[in-house]
């Protein structure tokens, strides 16, 4: 769950309770948020901050005084003062009207590394807006202007714990503009998830040795010699080694094989790590896919019944790490 943020910030019990309470009422109010969300102005709150309640205080006190002393310029001072406040409340809230706001993505992180959840921020006024963040509990974004129809990506940095998915159930955007009297906040509750990777081992036993063949399909880094045919495309297949002019043909993606090189390639099986315990086993595989993305060398995964052929790059990469993340089903990781 959210630490608690301002209004509601403090370690008293009574305090967490009620800021419980607001933000179940405003999930109640508002529903799930749209993937892209415009804001309106039923749905932001303003409260004065610390220095706006001292300014009102001391605008009271000053007229008091005026009263006291029947003192026209006194008068004069005070009124001013507090239409200034008046219009700053206006423009402290009117700062968030309009703007619209849709997430831009994650990128799959290892357990115990820092999940950046991107979420973009629009704004289709013709009016600048200053001093803007973004927040999820204890966690804020850095603070932007938005000149009009600028578009600005927030990064809101949420630790993880555990595999599987990191969410973040709500977030939030408050100002402070103009002169920090007041604040005004939007809560946004769009479900967001990131997929958290197993942690790779710190040391791990050494790999199944990896098995030899001729003729199949080589890496970038590897010469290529003879054309020997054509085979169905995995995930993984160089876009070079594509064979574009049988596609223009049949619609059929097919990649190129090259004869007279030797091939590494090895099968990494969940049953045949050497441990006992699962969460264990899963950050030994990490280890093995990571080690043999790195050297370029073809790899398998055979977990949970379901086979990865041998291939390496960045989608193969992905697909062997996901199942990893979410053996047995997990789909819980850390919640913000």
């Amino acid at each position: 769950m959210f630490s608690i943020p301002w209004p509601f910030r403090s370690t008293r019990p009574w305090r967490a309770r009620v800021y419980e309470r607001a933000a179940r009422w405003a999930r109640s109010r508002q529903g799930t948020d749209q993937p892209v969300t415009e804001l309106r102005p039923g749905r932001i709150y303003i409260l004065p901050t610390g220095v706006g309640l001292i300014f009102a205080l001391m605008t009271f006190a000053m007229l008091l005084g005026s009263m006291n002393y029947n003192n026209n310029l006194s008068f004069v001072l005070t009124f001013l003062l507090t239409g200034l406040g008046f219009v700053a409340m206006h423009q402290c809230q009117r700062n968030l009207v309009g703007l619209q706001i849709n997430f831009a993505g994650v990128d799959p992180v290892h357990a115990g590394q820092v999940a950046g959840f991107r979420i973009a921020v629009t704004n289709r006024s013709r009016s600048q807006r200053h001093h803007l963040q973004l927040y999820a509990g204890p966690v804020a974004s850095s603070i932007e202007d938005l000149g009009p129809g600028e578009s600005r990506i927030f990064r809101l940095e949420v630790e993880t714990r555990n595999r599987g998915y990191v969410q973040l159930d709500r977030f939030g955007i408050r100002t402070l503009f103009p002169f920090e009297l007041f604040r005004s906040w939007a809560w946004l509750h769009m479900d967001l998830r990131g997929l958290v990777y197993p942690a790779a081992a710190a040391s791990a036993p050494p790999p199944p040795p990896s098995r030899t063949a001729r003729g199949h399909r080589q890496h970038d880094a590897r010469g290529e010699e003879d054309f020997a045919g054509l085979r169905r495309f995995h995930d993984g297949d160089p876009p070079r080694h594509v064979a574009w002019k049988a596609y223009a043909r049949s619609g059929e993606l097919l990649s190129k094989q090259f004869s007279g090189a030797d091939i590494s390639s090895q099968w990494l099986d969940f049953d045949k790590v050497p441990d006992d315990d699962v969460e264990t086993r899963l950050s030994i595989l990490t280890r093995w896919i990571l080690d043999a993305d790195r050297s370029q060398v073809d790899y398998g995964l055979r977990i949970a019944g379901v086979e990865f052929p041998p291939a390496h790059g960045e989608t193969h990469r992905h697909r062997c790490l996901k199942a990893l993340a979410l053996f047995g089903g997990s789909a819980g990781g850390t919640h913000a």
